[in-house]
Parts: C-alpha cells; structure tokens; sequence
C-alpha cells in the first residue's frame, strides 16, 4: 500500500481547499500554481516578476517534498495569453539539467488573481 503525505508550504494560507502537492509513494502531484505576489494577493503587473514568483514557488514544493525539476514527469500550464509562450519557455527550460517532461502549454479562459500563468505537474522520485 503506497504512503500518502499532504505537502503544504509554510507561508500558505490555511483556509484553501486544496494542498500545495499530495506525495503518493515515490509520485509528487503538485496542484495549479500562480505567481502570487503575496503582498497584494494579485499577479504582479510585470511578466518576469510573475514568472519568478511562480517558478520559485514550483521549486518549493518540490524541494519540501525532497524531489527536483528533473524528476517531473508531466508539466501543464494553463495562460490566457499565448503570446507569452516564448516568455514562459526561456525561464522554464533554466529548471531542468537533463531532459524535459511531458508538457502542455494551454490557452485558457482568465485565471484567478489576474495571473498569466497557472502551472501544475506530476513528479516521479528517481530511483537512487
């Protein structure tokens, strides 16, 4: 029977409905993530600051549940704007030492809290 564990960044707000990841024996399901900035509560007015933000919080996660960039598996991001595309994909390929996941990049409707980008994924612990 695989082990489960709810992973929950520190500075996360309690009332969410959801986990920051639900780590299922050696496979990580990290939930929808937006770069926040947590002194408004909105997406910052700036691209790359957002990006940083978003990025920055993917990678807690996965270091709280002890696993890296290079041991996801699937990546889906989620933007109402897709001419960001290119935006997106020159911080998103400095995560990665080897090869990349599975990825879809989606066009969608507009996102909570005016973001951008919503990005979620699923890891797969590496064996040693």
């Amino acid at each position: 029977m695989n082990s489960r564990r709810t992973i929950n960044l520190p500075d996360r707000p309690a009332n969410l409905p959801f986990s920051d990841a639900a780590l299922v024996g050696d496979t990580l399901y990290i939930s929808g993530r937006i770069g926040i900035d947590p002194a408004t509560g909105l997406a910052p007015p700036e691209v790359d600051l957002e990006l940083r933000i978003l990025f920055d919080g993917f990678s807690a996660v996965l270091k709280e549940a002890g696993m890296t960039w290079d041991e996801l598996a699937w990546v889906q991001v989620f933007s109402p704007d897709l001419t960001l595309w290119d935006r997106f994909n020159a911080e998103y390929v400095k995560h990665f030492h080897g090869e990349f996941p599975a990825r879809a990049f989606l066009g969608s409707a507009p996102l909570l809290r005016n973001g951008r980008f919503e990005m979620m994924g699923i890891a797969v612990r590496k064996s040693c």
